[in-house]
């Protein structure tokens, strides 16, 4: 345990805004040095020297896939971190804020059962609560790496969840947009109407006689890495 030293922790989400699919977070807290790398955008490596086979952890939107890959490798192997999975049931009953503030606080819980946060720093403009010293940071994946690496984390879980829901719902291709509407994502519901995992309180433009309940919607899964 390091309670009596400064453990910053850094959160961040991934999937606020698709049609379908969980929204994801994921809390961090990097206790090796990172070293800043490019002035053009926020971006930190673990190496002091830049090498070869570099990358970079960055806002996960700035990456590219193989990055994202490489870098969240480094992150849980190296990190202490947590991830929050509110599904899309959760989302329509009890709106996608909230399910965002559940899905946070159940990353940082699952961090603190191995590392005590001292300070917690969340993205964005919105106040959640949280049980430690917290404040949040407009474009905080661009200013603090520890809430770069929870948006890789967040991202890279998340992609990973839809690109095996795309097995299990091909018609949609939720492989290539991860559930963003998409035109070709739009042009499926429209055909196909929605499946178990769709978001049907975002869904009201499309489909406006939609009722939420109007099927049955099984929680996705995955795997939770931890140090």
């Amino acid at each position: 345990m390091m309670s009596r030293a400064t453990v910053i922790v850094g959160i961040d989400e991934a999937g606020r805004g698709p049609l379908a699919g969980p929204v994801v977070a994921a809390a961090c807290h990097i206790p090796l040095p990172v070293f800043k790398r490019k002035k053009s955008y926020g971006a930190w490596a673990p190496m002091e020297k830049i090498r070869e086979d570099e990358f970079l952890i960055a806002d996960s939107k700035a990456l590219t896939p193989d990055q994202r890959e490489k870098a969240f490798e480094w992150i849980t192997q190296n990190c202490f971190f947590g991830i929050g999975i509110a599904d899309n049931v959760s989302i329509d009953t009890k709106g996608i804020l909230a399910s965002t503030e559940v899905a946070m606080q159940t990353a940082l819980q699952m961090l603190a059962e191995h590392i005590t946060p001292t300070y917690v720093i969340i993205d964005g403009r919105d106040h959640f609560w949280f049980d430690y010293p917290h404040s949040s940071i407009i474009r905080g994946d661009d200013s603090e790496p520890t809430i770069a690496a929870a948006s890789i984390i967040a991202k890279v879980t998340r992609d990973t969840m839809m690109i095996e829901a795309a097995k299990e719902f091909p018609v949609y291709g939720f492989d290539g947009h991860k559930g963003y509407g998409s035109s070709l994502h739009i042009e499926a519901i429209k055909k196909h109407g929605p499946c178990a995992i769709h978001r049907r309180t975002f869904l009201r433009n499309i489909m406006p006689t939609l009722s939420r309940d109007s099927a049955a919607s099984p929680s996705m899964k995955t795997t939770i890495f931890r140090q």
